[in-house]
């Protein structure tokens, strides 16, 4: 049976994974999409790979730019990721961990790759509820940025497609996303939301994600599979 392909930009961290499963769910057909883009750590790539093996994905494709370049990031140079910070301290500001403008780039090689697939669906795993205070996370970045798409491309203004960019977590809490993407057997195990960590990718669970992971998997009263593969629980 046909189904619609969909190009799901995956980071190899719970939102992205869940949201993958999420496509499929939908029925699309899913091609992922990661970044290589001078972050400060390989082991979300590392877990992009697994996720996307073991939710069969048609194509990965890990586009190579460096935002480096730019710095301006945690992420992206030589500036400590903030550690230990409270739900208070999460809820006010912009951090130091936001890539500026990075998941418009992001959404800009999926807009290009979706429009050579002669696809009409991406797919993005940002979240407004349980976040770090991010700006290209909220719903009218979203739309505007459809908006942009369906003017700025071949296929839009001939009228061959009309671009969705879809959302699904952003209205969800990090509980509600856990329990969707356990509904959907997603295999934690296998991601990394850590800014910060160790070997073979260990969670430092001092950063603002690993924080906003805990109270997802607190909330949901279910022990999270990562922790437990690295003895953590």
């Amino acid at each position: 049976m046909w189904l619609p392909g969909a190009v799901v930009l995956l980071s190899g961290g719970l939102d992205s994974s869940t949201v993958l499963a999420m496509a499929r769910d939908q029925g699309f057909e899913p091609f992922a999409l990661s970044f290589q883009y001078g972050q400060r750590h390989i082991h979300e790539l590392v877990a992009a790979k697994a996720v996307a093996h073991s939710q069969r994905v048609i194509r990965h494709v890990i586009a190579q730019i460096d935002l480096r370049e730019f710095g301006g990031s945690a992420l992206t140079a030589d500036i400590a990721v903030p550690k230990g910070r409270s739900a208070n301290d999460m809820s006010h500001g912009i951090p130091v961990t936001y890539v500026p403008a990075r998941n418009t780039v992001f959404l800009s090689f999926a807009l290009a790759w979706a429009e050579t697939l002669g696809s009409s669906d991406i797919f993005i795993g940002v979240n407004a509820l349980d976040y770090s205070g991010y700006p290209d996370c909220r719903p009218e970045y979203i739309a505007a940025f459809e908006t942009m798409a369906n003017l700025a491309t071949k296929a839009g203004v001939e009228g061959q497609q009309k671009l969705k960019i879809h959302s699904p977590l952003i209205k969800l809490t990090k509980a509600q996303i856990v329990q969707e993407g356990m509904r959907l057997g997603v295999d934690y195990a296998e991601t990394s939301s850590c800014y910060d960590p160790g070997e073979e990718g260990r969670p430092c669970a001092a950063c603002d994600s690993c924080a906003l992971r805990a109270k997802g998997f607190a909330e949901t009263g279910v022990k999270d599979p990562l922790y437990e593969r690295f003895g953590m629980v």
